[in-house]
């Protein structure tokens, strides 16, 4: 089982993220994809990606026009690739074993109310997201919350 950080992005306090920029999606992504083009854009109009970095660290991407799931990410530079995604749309990651969002600072107040007092505002660079995400503190959050 892989573990999928999920890339939505919020106008106004809406509780429903906005749809996404696909254009751009593919934009920033394209580059760095490293699987089979023709299988790059799907029949409901969805985009699939497996990007590496030059390091070689790695993530598969799913896109749709609600959101992006980063799938089972490597440690290392993909973590500025998803970070420049977030960035550009303007979006937040949200954390599926329940550790909350993270994002920067502009996306903060777009944030639903229920979600803005447990996000962890950063600098969205690769390493202080995977740092939000997968370090000590995130993880020591993540399993108090479960077990609440």
């Amino acid at each position: 089982m892989g573990w999928s950080p999920l890339i939505y992005k919020f106008v106004d306090g809406g509780a429903e993220p906005v749809l996404l920029d696909m254009a751009l999606v593919r934009a920033v992504l394209e580059p760095h994809d490293v699987g089979d083009l023709q299988l790059t854009v799907g029949e409901d109009g969805s985009l699939g990606f497996w990007v590496r970095a030059s390091d070689g660290s790695e993530a598969e991407t799913f896109a749709g026009v609600q959101g992006v799931e980063v799938h089972r990410p490597h440690a290392g530079g993909v973590w500025g690739i998803v970070a420049e995604l977030v960035s550009r749309l303007g979006a937040v990651v949200i954390d599926p074993s329940g550790a909350g969002v993270v994002c920067r600072a502009e996306e903060h107040t777009h944030l639903p109310a229920a979600m803005q007092d447990d996000a962890t505002v950063i600098e969205m660079t690769g390493e202080a997201l995977e740092a939000a995400l997968t370090g000590p503190r995130r993880n020591a959050a993540a399993v108090a919350r479960r077990e609440s």
